[in-house]
């Protein structure tokens, strides 16, 4: 049983042999599940159009950047750079904009997508059932979508307007995602948004087992992302060291064993090989999170949605995973076309 008493006294533990104890059980675990392979996919952003205000994000519609909506032809560019590169899973993003990039916007380059991937993915602004019916039968096999955080507090005061501003319209688009048939579902929280680490952990936890058990059928994924600076500004409320992260990540694999755990480019090269060994089954390679940023625009005129740490391609991925037996995934299984849920 999951309690919030356990959670805390795993975060508190000043221990260091704490640490070590509960990322060995972390490592047996996800050896036992997933063996020694590693999912590889790259982020693809498509516009940085945004209505809402979000406090901590590049793209929030306040923000004095260039804004930047990627045609099909400018974007089929992009996939052919990350094909190249021997990614097959892509994961398409946008800003929050309904205006800017609507739902004809992204089946269409989802129908591109499937000339270059195996696997599709969309992080956007949350739909309804129908309309993820409509991108599933487009091509769309998972759906990320993070609370950020699910302190409703905290929670109202970095999301200051526009449709993200709505809390439990967001906490149930993974149901709906799941209702439409997507495969594959990622939630998270970002770290260092709030103090109550130990209560938004839970929430997640909660959320995720409410999920299972609703829709048993769906592959979950929990994701991560510590809030990073944008162009060197810095954003977070509370530091979360690597130590936590460390610790956040063992106590998820171990609470749930055959959850996905992704790993994003956020994070420091050293810290990401370390993790390789203990909890994670997917990681990010070779990502740009700037619209446009893979073939595009210089790399001075490029505005990120936030500054990555791990700037290695994915040859170097690839070769360090190979160097530590690991298997690299591309693809793990072969596309068809989807069928809508009735």
């Amino acid at each position: 049983m999951i309690t919030l008493n356990k959670i805390r006294q795993v975060l508190n533990d000043p221990r260091r042999e704490s640490v070590e104890e509960l990322a060995q059980e972390a490592a047996r675990v996800t050896r036992q599940q997933f063996g020694r392979a590693i999912g590889l996919y790259s982020p693809l952003y498509l516009s940085n159009f945004c209505s809402s205000h979000c406090t901590y994000c590049g793209f929030h519609s306040h923000n004095k950047i260039e804004r930047i909506k990627l045609t099909p032809e400018q974007y089929s560019k992009e996939m052919q750079v990350i094909h190249n590169q021997g990614i097959r899973n892509i994961l398409m993003l946008t800003g929050e904009s309904y205006k800017h990039t609507p739902l004809e916007y992204l089946k269409e380059a989802a129908r591109i997508a499937g000339e270059y991937f195996q696997g599709i993915a969309l992080e956007v602004h949350p739909m309804q059932v129908e309309e993820y019916k409509e991108l599933f039968a487009a091509g769309v096999d998972g759906i990320t979508v993070y609370q950020e955080t699910y302190d409703r507090t905290r929670y109202a005061q970095v999301h200051l307007s526009g449709y993200k501003k709505d809390y439990d319209f967001r906490r149930d688009t993974p149901r709906r995602a799941a209702e439409a048939g997507m495969r594959q579902i990622s939630i998270g929280i970002l770290l260092g948004l709030t103090e109550n680490l130990d209560q938004d952990l839970l929430d997640l936890y909660l959320h995720l087992r409410e999920m299972e058990k609703s829709y048993p059928g769906v592959e979950y994924a929990l994701s991560f992302p510590r809030l990073r600076t944008i162009k060197n500004e810095e954003f977070a409320r509370c530091d979360i060291n690597d130590i936590t992260f460390t610790k956040i990540l063992a106590l998820t694999r171990v609470l749930f064993p055959r959850v996905g755990i992704n790993l994003s480019t956020r994070e420091e090269p050293q810290l990401r090989d370390h993790l390789l060994e203990v909890a994670i089954t997917r990681m990010s390679a070779g990502s740009n999170t700037s619209v446009g940023g893979y073939a595009l625009l210089d790399e001075d005129k490029q505005d990120p949605q936030f500054d990555i740490k791990d700037e290695r391609s994915v040859a170097e991925i690839i070769a360090l995973l190979k160097n530590r037996n690991f298997d690299p995934v591309f693809t793990d299984w072969r596309r068809i076309a989807n069928v809508p849920s009735v």
